[in-house]
């Protein structure tokens, strides 16, 4: 951690070890004790001298061998060795909404939709779901939570609600007046229709001047409930399901093709499920059907998603499972960098570099 360290000292300690053995000791003239001779070369000249300055020569070079090895560990400790571990600690989480056009076009494909969906979203595990539905305006009917059981809960009020929106429709008719025969058929019109409105107070605000189906505005709505949108830590998806046929009577603030450059702005994979050609569009052309999907396809792709068409041959079960593999639905382990002491190593090296220090400091004396 702490380079500047080794650079400078391991330098310096080579410089006073060739210093030391370059300029000679002085000598030591004042007798200290012991034995006086006159006869050195005789002495040293005995095997018993010769064996014993041998043996001081090897011990006084390890000596200086483990004090210089103590000191580059010094150097080392000192310089605070690390290392740099990559942990996981965790799973890159989804935030995952569900945005449903709740125009009555589109009873039957919602009614699959949360059907099925109730049963992925038990199957979550530390993923984030939310809904929103829409038609002239728009409802965050379960914000982003884990609260699995809460969202099932949900999901069965809206099933309820899909229902009642198809008996409606077949209590009605195709005709644009309203008709009974019987006091006890419009007692049942008008208890059918309280019960709509439960939910629709919220999606038809201001309807008869702003028109319906406002499908940019819905999911624009669905990308801004999602919390902190800069953070990357979190996946986010929108599973969007309309028939894409805006009935708006004013300029929607963002249209479908602004809400998807949002989208693709803020990370937002948008993944559009259309409803099947043979289903009911009031007065709607087959070359319409063409022109809603084409579009709706174009502000998929433009976010990174796909358009999934409603069939016999595709289910909605089918098409959520394909969502679910889709590339844009991975997840990623989050990685981080982490500095972590490793001294153990110089402060082995150390303890032996003293120990065999002391040792040989041991036998030099004769001990």
């Amino acid at each position: 951690m702490y380079p500047n360290v080794i650079k400078i000292g391991i330098p310096l300690l080579v410089f006073a070890v060739l210093l030391l053995h370059v300029i000679p000791a002085p000598r030591r003239r004042d007798y200290t004790g012991g034995i006086r001779t006159g006869a050195f070369s005789l002495i040293s000249s005995l095997p018993i001298y010769r064996r014993i300055y041998r043996r001081s020569r090897v011990l006084s070079f390890f000596y200086e061998l483990f004090i210089i090895a103590a000191v580059v560990s010094s150097l080392f400790l000192m310089a605070r060795p690390y290392e740099v571990k990559k942990l996981k600690i965790g799973v890159q989480k989804r935030d995952i909404m569900l945005c449903l056009d709740v125009s009555y076009s589109l009873y039957a494909l919602n009614y699959e939709l949360a059907d099925y969906l109730e049963q992925v979203v038990t199957e979550l595990k530390g993923d984030r779901f939310g809904i929103t539905i829409f038609n002239t305006s728009s409802v965050v009917f379960v914000p982003l939570t884990d609260d699995y059981s809460y969202v099932v809960t949900r999901l069965e009020e809206l099933k309820e609600y899909f229902v009642l929106q198809k008996e409606y429709r077949e209590m009605t008719g195709e005709g644009p007046f309203i008709s009974f025969e019987t006091d006890e058929e419009w007692d049942e019109y008008y208890d059918l229709d309280r019960r709509l409105a439960y939910i629709e107070a919220g999606t038809l605000v201001n309807n008869t001047e702003r028109g319906s189906s406002l499908i940019g505005e819905g999911l624009a709505s669905a990308l801004y409930s999602f919390p902190s949108l800069g953070d990357e830590s979190r996946t986010r998806i929108i599973i969007f399901a309309t028939d894409n046929a805006d009935a708006s009577r004013v300029e929607e603030i963002p249209d479908l093709s602004g809400a998807s450059a949002l989208c693709r702005k803020n990370d937002v994979t948008m993944f559009a499920i259309f409803p099947s050609e043979d289903a009911y569009y009031y007065e709607y052309t087959p070359a319409d059907y063409d022109v809603f999907r084409e579009n709706l396809r174009a502000a998929s792709n433009n976010t990174g998603g796909e358009l999934y068409v409603q069939s016999t041959q595709d289910t909605v079960s089918e098409i959520v499972e394909e969502i679910r593999s889709h590339e844009a639905m991975s997840v990623d382990d989050i990685i981080i960098e982490q500095q972590t002491d490793t001294p153990l190593p110089g402060i082995l090296a150390l303890l032996i570099s003293f120990a065999g220090a002391q040792l040989c400091l041991l036998f030099l004396k004769g001990k």
